[in-house]
């Protein structure tokens, strides 16, 4: 239908009224005699030159569509007018738009929690918690699991029309409520009640299609530029209704004899075109969201420079405003975005939902007062109950009957949500005939119930729906928006488009390959390589098993791509965009050409320069089987992403997966050495199948067709039955076609997985025992205890100041900072370059000037790009390049970055925090290695307590972090455990920046609140602000305020009610003078655009400089840039506060934390190992204790080769996302002076020790018993050496390949060469005496052949008793075959141990030196 979501229908005037000229009205008159599937897509347009011509609809050009939109929305882009003529036209003609009426009652939505230590994700929670979700599964145990109501019994009606804000503190029950809604609650919520749309409960029609839910987290394609995002969208959507009801349109204005619009007349029939021809509307929401400055611009990600993140919030909206869903459900679409931006985007939704009867909630955080008031309706919300529904201006009226008034110049928005706040309540009371007391939100609910609203409400809700009334094009009953061939068609041009932008990844897998190709053509070099023996053939097959390893490996990199888009493609699913099987099939289909070009590259350089069989049909056959492996290679590995859905665990899954489908295929261990009881593994292996069938294209060619000894057969037959190989020619059709089998299967599994199964880890409310115990006594009837501090109001400074002062009880020293003339330059970017710009170096700061005192809080506000952040980063010596011109003093004297890393605090915008630490942890860390090393450790922890009750998170202490968006804290409360962090420092002086974004108003208020208590104790605080309420404005101080450019227009103090900051600005002739009661924040702003520069004729800049003040503030910073008398410059005798060995201690404390509380890594690596180990065991059942062939000693050595290079390189990628997250937060804290780099990565290495150690005791002691290798201590032991430090290595190497690459999606792709090459110069697949003479030094200089080395020496290498070689028939000693054999001596075990311990120790140096030297992070 007309969706209020649809950037849509504008009115049209229903006829002209000046007569038409009469060639057009001939034109009019051609058009209206077609049928009306042909009218309805053609139309009449007006050209430049003001001609007018027709066109088909479909075929407008993209100058064309701009000049339309323009014209529609005239100047200033206003949709009002034009949603006035859409409506205008459908009256003309009784036309109506269908209505949906949303109901929800008795609404109850629980959530079952951990409380207290018990929600940690400690290694024993973690078995805890599996265990008992597996005995609640069996109903056997229910678990000890608390009961969190999000939604108390709640009811109400969402009407069409009228726009509905719904408005709550954090944790309140927002975004469960939208989603509830939606229809798209999580599984694990147990929901009851009704939800009806128009009468119809949920599961009578499609909520996802019907209705449209705009997530709060931003998830978009990286590699896409926002037009393309929104085509993508449009095209997945459809159109809906809006076809059929231009067609009814069209039929009516004919037999009424209505002509409409021109141009509102094409408007509307583009957009009722299916397929791509969404490009008008993706065009108009562009416009309208004011995306046009980035329309092709790539969204972007963590490695790819994009959009701002407010651009993305934006893109978030107009992904489902270019679809057809009559119902929006928008949660917090406003953060990060500036007032302006979010009142036009509201306005929007205010006129589309009222003229095209939409049905819309929106959720906002701090909605200011011009956008508050254009709502119709508000719903408040808090601890799971309506506060208060129904209309915005009736609000205020029943809070007052409560007892509560709202100030004059309050923010009506924030004062809603303060007034039902335990901390803010007080100060709106205005019944002073009766004494204040505490007005829980229950009462307020009871308050509400007996109103009359309450009451009114209660009516309506007591009357169904009148389901007659339901229009039938109202409620979506199909659930996708097109058919299915065309999303297929959608998803192939989306996927195609994707694989070109990420070129470079399959460019460099080609190249990689061809050099690993050449490389392994060089190795197995046909001049060493005969056709004599049995022997011989054992390198062939190594040969070919390498290929298959290599192609199959190729495949592994599916696993990064697809878990880089995963949670798109969950949102897509959600949002029933497409079914997933029309993700699966493109993917597949577009995968091929891949498979060909990889296959071929090997084929070609390797085939015959190893001297395979020189026939032409088994060069191709050769080919053919390693395309089919490569295409069940892709698929697997796409499996296992889709059930792993994290790195960590894909990876681990991943390694788990190639283990089982390589040791079970017949080349590491031969299928007569397989026990019984694993034999079904081997003929379920791929790569058994691959193996077979490549053997038998190659050993049942001419060049092994010559007979062996006195027997008949021919050599190439004895190879293939020595090493348990069929010797039928069969086989190569058997094995191609299972290769295909499974790629279909693993495809099919593919789509499966992506259609049932959730994303890992949700987000989760932080909930304090106390806090969980406090909601039940207040449902319960039970009083309410509340603590005095409670009452204080936030300006009551003056009657704490003694409390507050408490909480800073160590000492500190004042301290000013002075900067004068301060530019700051970088070099320009390329693109900019490529776009015209001539010069090398752009100004970001131009000549700034000023001081921060103590006791005085200042703010930095200005336009996104005034260089707000690229200031205090300066100041702060945050920069990590470009270049710095002008002085900077701290009290007098040249500021030392260095001493000024330990007086000072820096609160980031990101809060980056270790996510498996507590609070009170990641606080105590903080303090112990920033103050002064004479505190002693109680004094540390009182401070911590004191600044923990400062900031308002005692109850919080013991809580996890946890990572943004994930699990863990709030947004809210991130931001004040960062400020906490800061603070614990004791820092003289605080740099702040945004800390109120992306937060409510009470939050903002209490974030504030603390700022000012830490200003009153003296010290010196900047903040950039975003967008301030008048609140939080007038909170500071002192302004800076920054024009675009870089330049200061305005420094210093604001005044009471801001009166200086206007005063000044109002003295310039013309400039618009403020309104009574309006935010001086968003009027300076307003009043200081380039628009009223050029409207004026004044540079704001030149009048500031020209000004008394700027005067005034030279001279203070010139007297403040002198030292006082008898003041000392700050000096420290140390560069940290601690000795390294204290920094050493307090970071290998935190990474024992750290692992401990990560069971996605280290449970599942120990579980991991245990699974391997007990697999390994009973597949190698015994092999130890066998010795008496060659193929036996092969079978041991498969064993040890399998184990080293799948346990090692799951090590080794698993811990490269751990590393990664800690290595960012240590750029944090080493730049706040914690610590030395050296002193982070010394523990980093050392944590590894215990649990690579634990590891190696569960693989050791299961496979080793169950192998039955010989029981003595020195060859236990030896075992134990050499496994334990080969997985260190392993260990240390991905993590040095983080520390030597920007990223964990980067160190994959750097270390994969490295595992290629280990493994073929591992000497297993062909022995050092094989080994050509160029490429021996490789064998010595690679750890794993040292691993093989010093294993199978240890175990077999004292062995005299004899075995049989190949032949059946020649005897020698173990000892001596495997001198002869492998090279391997006894008496060189001590140098094989001495050589895998210092592989740990190269690469442990490594990683330490990069930490050291390397930072990626640029500022």
């Amino acid at each position: 239908m007309w969706s209020s979501t649809e950037a849509a229908f504008s009115r049209s005037s229903s006829y002209r009224e000046c007569a038409e000229e009469e060639e057009e009205a001939l034109r009019w008159a051609a058009l209206e005699r077609l049928p009306t599937f042909a009218r309805i897509r053609r139309g009449i347009i007006r050209r430049d030159a003001g001609d007018f011509s027709e066109v088909d609809v479909a075929n407008l050009t993209f100058r064309e569509r701009t000049a339309l939109i323009d014209r529609l929305l005239g100047d200033f882009g206003d949709p009002e007018r034009f949603f006035q003529r859409i409506r205008q036209r459908f009256d003309a003609v009784n036309l109506e738009f269908p209505k949906i009426e949303v109901r929800f009652q008795e609404l109850k939505v629980d959530a079952y929690v951990y409380t207290g230590s018990r929600a940690l994700p400690t290694i024993p929670n973690f078995i805890y918690n599996m265990t008992e979700a597996f005995l609640r599964q069996l109903k056997i145990f229910p678990g000890r699991r608390k009961k969190l109501s999000i939604l108390d019994n709640i009811s109400g009606i969402v009407q069409p029309s009228r726009l509905t804000l719904l408005l709550g503190p954090p944790s309140s029950g927002k975004t469960t409520l939208l989603l509830a809604l939606a229809g798209r609650l999580n599984t694990d919520l147990q929901m009851s009640g009704n939800i009806t749309y128009n009468g119809h409960r949920l599961s009578e029609f499609v909520p996802q299609r019907t209705s449209a839910y705009v997530s709060q987290v931003d998830l978009h394609a990286s590699e896409m530029t926002v037009r393309e995002t929104l085509e993508f969208s449009g095209r997945c959507q459809g159109v809906g209704i809006k076809y059929d009801m231009l067609m009814e349109l069209s039929r009516r204005e004919k037999n009424a004899g209505i002509k409409p619009d021109e141009d509102l007349d094409i408007f509307m029939k583009a957009l009722a075109l299916e397929g791509k021809q969404t490009s008008l509307v993706v065009e108009y929401i562009i416009k309208i969201l004011g995306l046009d400055v980035c329309a092709d611009t790539l969204v972007g990600d963590e490695m790819i420079k994009g959009i701002s993140g407010g651009q993305k919030k934006r893109l978030t909206t107009g992904e489902l405003l270019v679809g057809p869903a009559r119902v929006l459900l928008m949660d917090e679409i406003s953060t990060g975005l500036d007032s302006s931006t979010t009142y036009q985007i509201i306005k929007y939704l205010r006129h589309s939902t009222q003229a095209l009867d939409g049905t819309t909630i929106i959720s906002l955080l701090q909605p200011a007062p011009e956008t508050f008031e254009l709502f119709d309706d508000i719903i408040l919300i808090s601890e799971g109950h309506i506060v208060y529904q129904g209309p915005r201006v009736a609000a205020l009226d029943f809070f007052a009957a409560m007892g509560f008034s709202c100030p004059e110049r309050k923010n009506v928005a924030d004062f809603l949500q303060e007034v039902i706040s335990k901390k803010d309540q007080q100060q709106y009371w205005s019944s002073f005939d009766r004494p204040y007391q505490f007005i829980p939100v229950a009462k307020f609910v009871e308050g509400f119930r007996l109103s009359t609203i309450g009451k009114r409400l209660n009516d309506e809700m007591e009357v169904p729906y009148n389901k007659e009334h339901n229009h039938p094009a109202a409620l979506s009953t199909s659930c996708y928006g097109v058919k299915r061939f065309e999303l297929l068609k959608a998803n192939f041009h989306w996927q195609l488009l994707l694989m070109k932008r990420n070129s470079f990844v399959y460019i460099f897998k080609f190249i990689q390959l061809l050099l690993v190709a050449l490389i392994t053509m060089t190795v197995f070099f046909r001049s060493t390589m005969h056709h004599n023996d049995v022997d011989d053939g054992i390198i062939y097959l190594g040969a070919l098993y390498f290929a298959t390893v290599m192609i199959l490996f190729n495949g592994f990199t599916e696993v990064a791509l697809l878990i880089a888009k995963l949670p798109v493609l969950y949102k897509h699913r959600d949002l029933n965009f497409y079914p997933p099987w029309t993700y699966v099939l493109p993917s597949w289909i577009l995968s091929i050409p891949t498979s060909f070009i990889e296959s071929a590259i090997w084929v070609a350089v390797t085939y015959y320069v190893i001297g395979f069989d020189p026939h032409i049909n088994r060069f191709f056959s050769q080919f053919l089987l390693l395309f089919f492996l490569h295409q069940m290679s892709l698929a697997l590995f796409r499996v296992m992403a889709a059930l792993g859905r994290n790195m960590i665990v894909a990876n681990t899954f991943g390694s788990f997966a190639m283990l089982v489908v390589m040791i079970l295929g017949g080349f590491i261990i031969s299928r007569d050495s397989i026990p019984s009881w694993w034999i079904w593994g081997y003929w379920i292996s791929p790569l058994m199948y691959a193996q077979n069938a490549g053997a038998v294209n190659e050993f049942l060619g001419h060049s092994w067709d010559k007979n062996v000894g006195k027997s008949n057969v021919s050599l190439g037959k004895e190879i293939l039955k020595v090493y348990g190989l069929f010797a039928e020619s069969y086989w190569f059709w058997i094995g191609a076609c299972a290769l295909v089998g499974y790629a279909v299967i693993l495809n099919i599994l593919f789509s499966f997985f992506l259609t049932c199964l959730n994303p890992l880890g949700s987000p989760q409310v932080v909930v304090s025992k106390d806090g969980l115990q406090e909601r039940d006594d207040q449902k319960n009837g039970g009083t309410v205890i509340v603590e005095l501090r409670s009452f204080l109001r936030s300006d009551a400074f003056a009657e704490m100041g003694g409390k507050e002062r408490k909480g800073m009880v160590l000492p500190f020293q004042p301290l000013t900072m002075c900067f004068s003339d301060i530019n700051y330059f970088v070099d320009v970017p390329v693109e900019l370059k490529q776009e015209g710009i001539l010069e090398d170096r752009l100004q970001l700061l131009v000549n700034v000037t000023g001081a921060f005192r103590p006791g005085v809080l200042t703010a930095l506000v200005g336009v996104s790009g005034a260089g707000k952040t690229t200031l205090m980063d300066v100041l702060a010596g945050r920069k990590t390049g470009g270049l710095i011109e002008g002085n900077i003093t701290i009290s007098g004297y040249p500021k030392n970055q260095k001493t000024f890393a330990r007086v000072s605090g820096y609160c980031e915008q990101n809060d980056v925090h270790s996510p498996c630490m507590t609070i009170v942890e990641s606080l105590l860390f903080s303090a112990w290695l920033r103050l002064a090393s004479h505190i002693d450790q109680e004094t540390k922890k009182l401070f911590v307590e004191e600044i923990m009750e400062l900031v308002e998170l005692n109850t919080l202490r013991g809580a996890l972090v946890g990572l943004p968006g994930i699990n863990g804290l709030s947004i809210e409360q991130r931001k004040r455990l960062t400020i906490a962090v800061e603070l614990v420092a004791n820092p003289s002086i605080v740099f702040m920046d945004e800390p109120t974004s992306g937060l409510d108003a009470r939050s903002a208020a209490i974030v504030m609140r603390t700022v000012r208590n830490i200003v009153n104790t003296g010290r010196t605080i900047v903040c950039t602000i975003h967008q301030p309420s008048i609140d939080i404005f007038e909170s500071f101080d002192e302004l800076l305020f920054m024009k675009r450019g870089g330049e200061l227009i305005y420094a210093g103090p604001l005044g009471p009610d801001s009166r200086k900051l206007v005063e000044f600005f109002e003295a310039i002739p013309e400039l618009p003078k403020i309104k009574d009661g309006e935010n001086p924040a968003a009027w300076m702003l307003e009043v200081t655009s380039p628009l009223m520069e050029n409207h004026l004729g004044v540079n704001f800049a030149d009048y500031y400089r020209r000004s008394k003040l700027f005067q005034q503030n030279k001279e203070l910073v010139e007297n403040l840039s002198k030292p006082e008398d008898g003041t000392k410059e700050l000096n420290f005798p140390t560069n940290y506060s601690q000795p390294f060995i204290s920094q050493y201690l307090a970071c290998l404390w935190k990474q024992n934390l750290s692992y401990w509380r990560n069971p996605q890594y280290t449970a599942v690596r120990f579980f991991y190992t245990t699974i391997i180990s007990i697999m390994f065991g009973t597949i190698c059942w015994g092999f130890g204790s066998k010795r008496g062939t060659q193929q036996d000693i092969f079978n041991a050595m498969g064993s040890m080769y399998a184990a080293v290079l799948f346990i090692g390189i799951t090590n080794a990628t698993a811990v490269q996302p751990v590393v990664s997250i800690e290595r960012f937060v240590s750029y944090r804290e080493r730049a706040a002076g914690m610590y030395a780099a050296l002193s982070f990565a010394f523990a980093q290495v050392s944590i590894e020790f215990p649990y690579v150690l634990v590891q190696t005791l569960i693989y050791g002691t299961i496979f080793y018993s169950m192998a039955s290798f010989e029981w003595t201590v020195q060859k236990f032991l030896w075992y134990t050496f050499f496994m334990y430090f080969t997985l260190l290595y392993f260990t240390f190497f991905g993590m040095m390949t983080i520390a030597i690459t920007p990223s964990h999606l980067v160190a994959p792709i750097i270390a994969a060469p490295f595992y290629t090459l280990w493994n073929l110069f591992s000497g297993f697949m062909i022995t050092r005496k094989r080994i050509p003479g160029w490429w021996r030094w490789y064998y010595w200089a690679n750890p794993v052949s040292w691993s093989l080395y010093g294993l199978l020496t240890s175990q077999f290498g004292d062995l005299e008793e004899p075995m049989k070689l190949a032949d059946g028939v020649r005897s020698i000693s173990v000892k001596v075959f495997l001198e002869s054999n492998f090279g391997f001596r006894s008496d060189l075990l001590s140098t094989a141990g001495i050589m895998v311990v210092s592989f740990c120790v190269i690469f442990a140096l490594v990683f330490s030196v990069a930490i050291k030297c390397l930072n990626f992070q640029r500022r």
